[in-house]
């Protein structure tokens, strides 16, 4: 089992700050890898492109590792991004509907995959990750 903890920032402001996001690869509880890095800055930031480039940036590591066929739950805290790659809500406008679009993408190559929304509290290293790259 595989487990993917997300999160994302937008700091100074949001959105036109810096756009920053970090994650965790978990398997069988141990933490196998972690990224952090800047997605984003000033007009095509905010904080709900940081959060989808967060799940991306972690799609696209298990991918080049050869993690497609595991059982994958990919944690965030952000409802938006939960929900709408789950299929609950519509993806409308604003700044991340590519990265959206991106994220929508990179799941069809993980069949074993949900999405799991938890609670900010429970967030708490992938958001240091994405807040200590800032």
């Amino acid at each position: 089992m595989i487990e993917i903890f997300f999160d994302g920032a937008c700091e100074p402001k949001n959105p036109g700050g810096t756009a920053s996001y970090g994650f965790i690869v978990l398997k069988e509880k141990k933490e196998l890898y972690s990224e952090s890095g800047i997605i984003a800055k000033g007009e095509r930031a905010s904080n709900n492109v940081a959060e989808y480039g967060g799940l991306l940036k972690a799609l696209r590591w298990l991918y080049k590792n050869n993690y497609q066929k595991q059982n994958i739950t990919c944690c965030g805290d952000s409802k938006l991004v939960i929900e709408q790659m789950s299929g609950n809500w519509k993806i409308k406008k604003g700044l991340y509907v590519d990265w959206a679009y991106k994220c929508l993408e990179a799941l069809k190559y993980f069949p074993n995959t949900s999405l799991e929304w938890i609670p900010k509290e429970e967030n708490t290293k992938a958001d240091r990750l994405s807040r200590d790259v800032l």
